[in-house]
């Protein structure tokens, strides 16, 4: 029997622009959730965030007589009742101190977690991005008509994206919620809202650089293991040059990991959070207020300006770098 040759018109409606990123986004998540490892940083991830949430959580109970913290604590004794009823007396008396200074630090430990779990799965994730397509010579097939570069490139952020709101914004905004959702005072969503706006701002700043430098490391070779080496190299070697006393200061700058760290300091002010609890709070412990006090100068920022400066250069040479290559081979 001949086969038959449909040479119809095409009938159905055309997808679209947004159709054609759409599929190399959701593609490319769907490959990486099918592997284990990502799935592992998931997990890892939510996990600390329940942590964090929970004590967030017990935290914000701790305003009503018989609530969760006096619950926690009485379970050792008078002398827990006894600093149950201290911390209530301080959250009642210095809303906006306490719970700006609890929830700071907690984002401050949750984008510590954050990074370092999204470094890690980049490390998994940069070479599929753009070394394999090179590679492969796949790039001749996806930049032709009518995939554009424009849509390639906003479908591979769209991946980092997509996973880095997983493994990062999401526990984060988790955290937060879960906290504040059952407090027993408003105080406690008037005074933590602050902290999870800089939260989100350095989760912003950190998602921008990271996807530029990845998405620029990626195209650097068609090897998979090359990409891997010189993506370590620029995040532990480049971040542990940067530590070594007397460096110079164009080499500490040109660490993105030193950087975001300076820059996660400024935003989040986990200095200023420290500080703040020492001199502002009737602590009766006068070793303890020192303590928070120093803690705060030790992790205050101290090159902020050309942290900044020194990921937008790295950045920007990513760019240029993806820009170069990106082209049929």
């Amino acid at each position: 029997m001949e086969a038959s040759l449909d040479l119809s018109r095409w009938r159905d409606p055309p997808r679209g622009v947004a159709y054609r990123r759409w599929v190399i986004l959701s593609t490319g998540l769907r490959r990486l959730l099918r592997q284990w490892f990502f799935r592992a940083l998931l997990v890892l991830s939510w996990a600390g965030a329940v942590v964090l949430a929970l004590v967030g959580f017990i935290f914000s109970q701790s305003v009503g007589v018989g609530g969760t913290l006096d619950q926690f604590l009485g379970n050792f004794g008078p002398r827990g009742a006894a600093v149950a009823a201290t911390i209530r007396g301080l959250v009642l008396l210095y809303p906006d101190v306490v719970v700006n200074s609890l929830f700071t630090t907690i984002f401050w430990v949750q984008a510590y977690l954050g990074c370092f779990l999204s470094l890690v799965a980049l490390t998994a994730l940069t070479p599929s991005l753009v070394a394999r397509d090179r590679a492969s010579n796949a790039l001749t097939i996806y930049l032709s008509r009518p995939l554009t570069s424009a849509d390639y490139l906003i479908g591979k952020l769209g991946i980092i994206a997509g996973f880095l709101l997983l493994v990062w914004t999401g526990p984060l905004l988790f955290t937060w919620l879960l906290s504040v959702l059952f407090a027993s005072d408003k105080d406690f969503l008037v005074y933590s809202f602050a902290p999870l706006l800089r939260a989100l701002l350095y989760n912003g700043i950190a998602f921008a650089a990271l996807s530029a430098i990845a998405l620029g490391v990626s195209a650097l070779s068609r090897s998979s293991r090359s990409i891997i080496v010189i993506w370590l190299c620029l995040w532990l070697v480049a971040g542990f040059v940067a530590k070594v006393p007397h460096m110079p200061v164009w080499m500490q700058r040109a660490s993105f990991s030193r950087d975001l760290s300076q820059i996660d300091s400024e935003v989040l002010r986990i200095d200023r959070a420290l500080i703040d609890a020492g001199q502002e709070l009737p602590l009766t412990n006068r070793r303890l207020a020192e303590n928070l006090t120093q803690a705060g100068d030790h992790t205050a920022a101290t090159d902020f300006g050309g942290s900044v400066t020194g990921l937008a250069v790295l950045g920007g040479l990513s760019i240029l770098l993806l820009f170069r290559r990106l082209k049929p081979e």
